[in-house]
């Protein structure tokens, strides 16, 4: 134990949980104690701690809610965690985006939706913990330092344009021209960078989206991958930019576009670089790239690929489902209007395999307009309104990106337990997978 007079500077993080069997809880660390230091230092966010407890050797300073100083030398293998949840999980405030962005999706929500939903982060340690997509506009030079001087990488980097005009006009945010230099900036140390660019017609297509595309190819080093998606557009929008939506003669010129950059890159190097959202395809009534051309699927979160992915996935598995016995005789798919068609064509596929019946719905997007057609933006409301009465046979799948990440919540709040009980058949969420579909498309019990 020790006196807590040179740590009354240092910023405390408050411990919130202690994992079970862990070395925190073995060496008597409790929920609403506080860790002051980790090897001498004070600890800035979970950075910091992540990397300065990645060794084999820690010692850590905790404040115990007595106020009595614990100073702790720890032995463990350099993986192993401390089993130490924080208050804030980031161990630090969470940087707010401070961009008026003329396609900003969350301007466009509706009132009255749970406040989490409003929320706009553009923190640069979340785009390396789980992949985020950062503006780049509230970066200090400490950040770009210590990104640059510690190699954070990747980095997930919305882009929209290079041109600093136009980027600062999309974007609502002065320093939103700065972009190019602050990836010059990670380019000299080395930092991979994906970037995504939202694809708004008439202002940073056509020749714009040529020069921003010529721009990340010029830093191929780092610029890992590209993916041009378009604009989501609710009819939620009183009072924001006109943008006019993409239609099947723009989204053909998009694609076109794309592809001939792909077809440059591809002789230059071993990369296709750049990549046309699925739905820009869907649009254009074009089909879709082979499952190869998407390389190591690097923008699928942006839905890039998906389609093509969850084809050839179901295309391996297919044949192992061939005559399985199912107990289900009829089920049913909810999908969106955009995957209808797929999703369709491979049930066809499953019916003559599987010798069972499956329903595929398209669930129109009536909460925020129908030109969303995606189903992760599908409410259990419109879920509820659209399929009840119809006939669901013995249980309803659902795409598990409908429901919010790790949770039974459909974005409108409604749980899948009450959209269950509304429509009178279990619905089961399943991952965007061939296999996985098939799997739980087998395995159902039947459930009347």
């Amino acid at each position: 134990m020790l006196n807590g007079e040179r740590f009354k500077l240092v910023k405390k993080h408050r411990i919130a949980g202690v994992e079970a069997g862990s070395i925190a809880e073995e060496v008597g660390i409790e929920p609403g104690d506080f860790l002051l230091a980790v090897n001498g230092q004070a600890v800035e966010d979970i950075l910091d701690y992540m990397e300065w407890t990645s060794s084999d050797e820690v010692n850590i300073t905790i404040e115990k809610s007595d106020g009595q100083v614990w100073e702790l030398e720890i032995e463990k293998d350099p993986d192993e965690d401390l089993g130490l949840n924080f208050e804030q999980p980031l161990m630090d405030r969470q940087r707010v985006c401070r961009n008026r962005c003329i396609f900003c999706f969350i301007d466009q929500l509706p009132r009255g939706m749970r406040s989490t939903l409003y929320y706009k982060d553009d923190d640069w340690r979340l785009s390396f913990l789980m992949g985020n997509y950062i503006t780049l506009t509230n970066l200090t030079e400490k950040d770009v330092k210590r990104i640059t001087s510690r190699h954070i990488s990747p980095l997930y980097v919305s882009v929209h344009t290079t041109n600093p005009q136009l980027r600062q006009r999309m974007m609502g945010n002065r320093r939103a021209g700065e972009v190019l230099n602050i990836l010059k900036e990670f380019e000299k140390a080395g930092i991979s960078i994906h970037c995504q660019i939202v694809l708004c017609r008439n202002w940073n297509d056509g020749a714009e989206l040529d020069r921003t595309l010529s721009d990340l190819w010029n830093m191929k080093s780092i610029v890992k991958s590209v993916a041009v998606v378009p604009v989501g557009l609710t009819k939620h929008r009183q009072g924001l930019e006109d943008i006019l939506p993409f239609d099947a003669e723009s989204a053909a010129r998009v694609v076109e576009q794309v592809e001939g950059w792909q077809r440059r890159c591809r002789k230059e190097s071993d990369t296709a670089f750049v990549f046309a959202a699925d739905e820009f395809y869907i649009l254009a009534g074009r089909e879709f790239p082979p499952y190869e051309e998407y390389e190591d699927f690097p923008q699928i979160e942006n839905g890039v690929g998906l389609i093509a992915k969850l084809v050839h996935e179901f295309d391996e598995a297919i044949d192992d489902y061939r005559e399985r016995s199912v107990a289900a005789k009829e089920v049913s798919v909810a999908t969106g209007v955009s995957a209808y068609p797929t999703i369709r064509a491979l049930m066809d596929r499953v019916q003559q395999a599987m010798g069972v019946t499956v329903h595929v719905y398209p669930v129109v997007n009536r909460f925020f307009g129908e030109s969303v057609t995606v189903a992760g933006l599908i409410t259990g409301g419109d879920m509820i309104a659209q399929l009840k009465g119809k006939n669901l046979g013995e249980a309803l799948f659902i795409p598990s990106t409908m429901l919010r990440k790790g949770e039974d919540v459909f974005l409108d709040d409604i749980t899948l337990e009450s959209l269950s009980a509304s429509l009178g058949v279990p619905a089961i969420p399943v991952p965007v997978d061939g296999r996985e579909l098939l799997e739980a498309i087998s395995k159902i019990d039947r459930c009347r």
